[in-house]
């Protein structure tokens, strides 16, 4: 593309982001004299590009109201795939000039989408939340992830394919209450209609959406984000533990995060903690390192484990200093 042209769309793109621009800046973004600027102003009008002429002390020129380019050619995975990079990349700790150009740039995108497309991106980005936990987020199928947004937006019962962890595959009504990405996968999370039990299913393993017929309505105060980690932490595991920490809340969730555990206040200054687990060697260490009273209520094996833990640390503290000391191991 010869330069000319490709300076005058790039006086177009600066006129998009919006307000006035006088000829000074755009002739430095350009780097171009002023003179030039006016001729590249007058080949934009004469492609029908309403451009005004601003006068007076901050004059310059901007873009008419009512402009719109014409529709990108984004098929649905191609916009859904830019703008959720561009609503992660705000999570990122992005600077303000990051910030700005990120917003910029999602309202330039949204702009030109065909009506149809971006109306159902909206819904997406309306029932999308993010749990505070970052991941590199898999890639669920776009047109089960658009139908299953347009269902939490209008409170519509969806119809899914759903493949568990045991490999069985069926058919759910579900009624969604909203769209969850935690820890590098996609979840949906609301009631199993036929079940009438809430329910959180992976995305990835969703091989078919289909909205239905009908309306429902949503309990009140409902945070996705919420119950999808209360879901893992709460999950059937072999074991169930039950502990009693003399601690503040914000002590515990240090050493065991809402994905791993539920709290619930048991006296003053105590907290009931709830476990559900496939091992328990993990857990003495992290008791240990809480640094507070506690009591174990059950599994007896947990007591077992803790006992030997706090005798290998023990045994350790008795080394003298002429004795090679050995970090305990668990399971030694």
């Amino acid at each position: 593309m010869p330069r000319p042209a490709a300076r005058v769309l790039t006086l177009l793109e600066l006129l998009q982001s919006g307000g006035t621009r006088t000829v000074a800046e755009l002739a430095g973004r350009l780097g171009v004299d002023g003179r030039t600027v006016r001729r590249y102003v007058d080949q934009l009008i004469d492609l029908d590009v309403p451009v005004e002429s601003v006068r007076g002390r901050y004059g310059g020129y901007r873009l008419g109201p009512g402009y719109r380019v014409p529709p990108l050619m984004f098929g649905d995975e191609e916009a859904l795939a830019v703008l959720l990079g561009l609503v992660a990349g705000r999570r990122v700790g992005l600077t303000t000039a990051q910030r700005t150009a990120n917003e910029t740039a999602a309202a330039k995108i949204r702009r030109v989408l065909p009506r149809h497309l971006a109306r159902r991106l909206d819904a997406l980005l309306e029932t999308l939340s993010f749990t505070d936990q970052a991941g590199e987020f898999a890639s669920p199928d776009a047109g089960v992830l658009l139908t299953l947004a347009d269902a939490v937006h209008h409170r519509r019962p969806v119809s899914v394919r759903y493949t568990d962890r045991e490999g069985r595959r069926g058919d759910r009504t579900l009624h969604a209450y909203g769209i969850v990405a935690h820890a590098g996968r996609w979840y949906v999370t609301g009631r199993d209609a036929e079940r009438d039990e809430d329910r959180t299913f992976r995305l990835d393993r969703v091989a078919d959406a289909r909205v239905l017929p009908g309306t429902f309505e949503a309990p009140e105060g409902v945070d996705p984000a919420e119950r999808v980690v209360t879901a893992f932490a709460t999950a059937a595991y072999r074991y169930e533990v039950s502990l009693r920490v003399r601690a503040t809340p914000e002590h515990i969730r240090a050493h065991l995060p809402a994905t791993v555990a539920t709290l619930e206040e048991d006296g003053p200054g105590w907290q009931r903690v709830a476990i559900r687990a496939e091992r328990l060697d993990w857990l003495p260490p992290v008791l240990a390192a809480l640094d507070r009273p506690f009591v174990i209520d059950g599994p007896e094996e947990l007591r077992t484990l803790a006992s030997e833990f706090a005798a290998r640390l023990t045994a350790c503290t008795q080394q003298t200093g002429t004795t090679t000391a050995t970090a305990p191991e668990p399971g030694t």
